[in-house]
């Protein structure tokens, strides 16, 4: 998955998540710009190379057509695009005015199009792709997040509808992330035993590390993916357990399934 000479735009990529993806794609040789509203503390490097940043508010339609007109002016062209930026905090839907909820669907879905949108002539020139960084919570409920797993849900679909219209000059594939291992886990999951107790409910019994979220960012961009688009690459370590698997008081015992099933059930 070699990406030698390609340009990689990554939104959000100073830290967490987007930090890993930048870092797989410096890794596969990849000409990496990062944007973000704040700078990375430190340059982000990997494989001898180092990734650009450049200030952009996502909100702000004209900055963003700005943006990657003078990436792709300034280095020549644009290959990928990764919509990694998005999050949001804790908040019961009764919590917050329609405004307040509203505002994490415009960071999770609407500013994703409103990049795609911007960056597609120079994708469509260089028969490039775009990444979107989904989650589970758009596929289930997400209680306390529930703008943001609705917004998730959407850019599903919204990726879905892309790769239809926008084939076969640009692929467009989503990659649904499962909990990942970041600087800001202790928000979400609490101390070192929270983390461990939410770890232990993933199949893989871990949480995944960023850089495993960028291996198959560089996978979906890469050439081995030239055939897939309209995709969603699943990135959970396997899902959730069924809560009801542990709730359960059946004996689950050898002996009692072997007599289940010898009675016929």
């Amino acid at each position: 998955m070699e990406l030698t000479g390609k340009v990689v735009v990554v939104t959000g990529g100073t830290r967490g998540v987007g930090a890993g993806i930048a870092r797989a794609f410096l890794g596969a040789g990849a000409d990496v710009v990062v944007c973000a509203r704040r700078p990375p503390d430190a340059p982000l490097r990997a494989g001898g190379r180092t990734a650009e940043y450049r200030p952009l508010d996502l909100r702000e339609p004209a900055a963003v057509r700005d943006f990657f007109a003078g990436v792709a002016a300034d280095c020549g062209r644009l290959d990928t695009l990764v919509n990694n930026a998005g999050g949001t905090p804790y908040r019961l839907l009764d919590e917050g005015g329609a405004e307040r909820h509203a505002r994490v669907v415009e960071l999770n879905l609407v500013a994703p199009l409103t990049a795609s949108l911007a960056a597609r002539p120079h994708l469509r020139a260089a028969r490039g792709s775009v990444v979107m960084i989904g989650s589970v919570s758009g596929g289930r409920a997400s209680p306390g997040s529930a703008a943001y797993g609705a917004a998730k849900a959407g850019l599903e679909g919204l990726a879905r509808s892309m790769a239809v219209e926008w084939a076969p000059e640009v692929r467009v594939n989503t990659l649904v992330l499962g909990m990942v291992r970041t600087e800001l886990s202790a928000l979400h999951y609490g101390d070192a035993q929270g983390l461990a107790r939410v770890a232990a409910t993933v199949p893989l019994g871990r949480l995944a590390e960023p850089e495993e979220v960028g291996a198959a960012a560089v996978f979906l961009a890469s050439p081995a993916a030239a055939y897939i688009s309209g995709a969603c690459l699943h990135v959970h370590g396997g899902g959730e357990r069924p809560a009801f698997l542990d709730a359960a008081t059946v004996n689950r015992t050898t002996e009692a399934v072997n007599e289940l099933e010898e009675n016929g059930r």
